[in-house]
């Protein structure tokens, strides 16, 4: 499904928007770390030989038409990922967790991506990436506190085990160990690295992709594969709603109380409120465009464990039309010199 994220990257790209900070979750950190991680001239291309790479084993001679079939293909090729894992991503354990003796490595997760580690030196130069050139961060959550961190290339130096961190989803793949903690895939509190972009904010007018892989909105179930899709859907897109959601009320509100201290001369101000003046002065102004991947009606439930090549064009083609109809939408990514607060627009829903 992370390809429909390098389809839109492909599209930003051809359009000459440069991000000038990346950040990502789980899949998402993984492109994010191809993309801070080579020249502009480069990115799309190194996108592209990863997602080609991990989706190179084949599944069909050809789909014939028609959704079942479709499905049936889907299905085969879930069904192959879960026992073979995919080339340089990830690959079985070679002794099951329930056979393995408790605390050893394989005794908490069925595969192994050392795979992936190869796969991101190869593809990453390490070294851009940590030069500051763009501004990359990845989210985690710590498996002992339970709490979220992110790895910011501002804060500290950027090595593969931190974006393998990233994604390392439970009980499928290992916790990834940094210093002396221990790391899962920050998809488990978070699927949004919008708070981290925002909180961070690096100037003072922001234009915003947000690109979201699961749809709050969706059909009715009809039956336990829809079910649990759906569920899946609901599951990782509401932190990215309800983040979204505080963020423009936040906005609004700081808004507001900005426009209300302006109307207070300094001396009747005490320190505190002197100092929430000056820091609301600096709030950005930001403009989101939001990219949610609508799921096709074949698709299963397995769609995020589904790596046909097949699979993957449709997913980087959908996200590459996606983003060049939001292109067409000029009025949205013109940036307002007045305190506009937060505006968020998505070409899949009505505009609010």
């Amino acid at each position: 499904m992370g390809a429909y994220q390098a389809g839109i990257f492909q599209a930003l790209h051809e359009a000459g928007l440069r991000p000038d900070t990346i950040a990502g979750v789980s899949i998402g950190g993984i492109n994010a770390a191809i993309i801070a991680g080579n020249p502009p001239e480069r990115r799309v291309e190194r996108l592209r030989a990863f997602w080609e790479g991990i989706t190179s084993r084949p599944v069909s001679l050809g789909i014939p038409g028609g959704d079942a079939f479709h499905r049936a293909v889907n299905t085969w090729s879930a069904f192959l990922t879960t026992t073979l894992g995919q080339p340089g991503f990830f690959k079985p354990n070679a002794v099951s967790p329930w056979l393995s003796p408790r605390g050893a490595r394989t005794a908490t997760a069925f595969y192994d991506t050392e795979p992936l580690r190869d796969t991101l030196l190869r593809l990453v130069d390490f070294d851009l990436l940590n030069s500051g050139a763009v501004r990359f961060a990845a989210g985690a959550v710590n498996v002992l506190d339970g709490n979220f961190a992110y790895f910011d290339s501002t804060q500290i130096e950027i090595l593969p085990e931190h974006v393998m961190a990233s994604g390392a989803l439970p009980p499928a793949f290992p916790s990834v160990e940094i210093g002396t903690d221990h790391y899962w895939d920050g998809g488990l509190v978070s699927n949004t690295p919008l708070q981290h972009v925002l909180d961070n904010a690096g100037s003072h007018h922001m234009l915003v992709f947000q690109v979201d892989l699961f749809s709050a909105r969706g059909p009715l179930p009809r039956d336990m594969d829809d079910v649990l899709a759906r569920q899946k859907d609901i599951q990782y897109s509401s932190r990215t709603r309800l983040v979204t959601d505080y963020f423009r009320e936040r906005h609004d509100r700081d808004l507001l109380t900005k426009k209300l201290l302006a109307k207070i001369p300094d001396d009747r101000l005490d320190a505190d409120e002197r100092a929430l003046k000056a820091s609301l002065a600096r709030m950005p102004e930001a403009t989101i465009l939001e990219l949610i991947y609508q799921q096709a009606a074949y698709e299963t439930q397995a769609k995020d464990y589904e790596f046909s090549t097949a699979s993957m064009h449709e997913h980087w083609n959908s996200g590459y039309l996606d983003t060049q109809r939001t292109l067409r939408h000029r009025d949205w990514l013109e940036v307002s010199e007045s305190d506009a607060g937060l505006s968020v627009h998505d070409i899949h829903r009505v505009d609010d």
